[in-house]
């Protein structure tokens, strides 16, 4: 049975670039444009990994990773933070938060799936 990964970003195109390349990998995946339509989506679906922007309306990606922390169906989910950020103190703010991986936009499709497969248990 396919993994499922939820995909959090305000940019569609973004979204349909991660999309295709998790597809191709075999992933169901789930998309949102904001943290808060992300935790809507979060209704006890299994969800094997979260990837998250930063910057983000309604809802910022770090503010969501806190939020998904605090669900305990969610608790354990590993989330790579997928954004143009470099700062150290936001790398350190998404870590504090619960976010396991870091990968910076723009991204090659094999980077972002050496990650996946890092924190995607068999």
């Amino acid at each position: 049975m396919a993994k499922t990964i939820m995909i959090v970003d305000d940019s569609a195109s973004m979204r349909q670039v991660v999309s295709i390349a998790l597809n191709g990998a075999g992933y169901e995946v789930i998309e949102a444009c904001n943290g808060k339509e992300a935790l809507s989506k979060l209704t006890g679906v299994k969800i094997h990994l979260i990837i998250s922007d930063i910057n983000m309306p309604v809802m910022d990606g770090i503010t969501f990773v806190k939020e998904v922390k605090q669900l305990d169906h969610y608790r354990f989910v590993p989330i790579i933070m997928l954004t143009t950020e470099m700062e150290q103190e936001k790398k350190q703010a998404a870590r504090d938060a619960g976010a396991k991986a870091w990968v910076t936009k723009p991204f090659q499709p094999p980077t972002l799936l050496a990650a996946i497969a890092k924190l995607v248990l068999p």
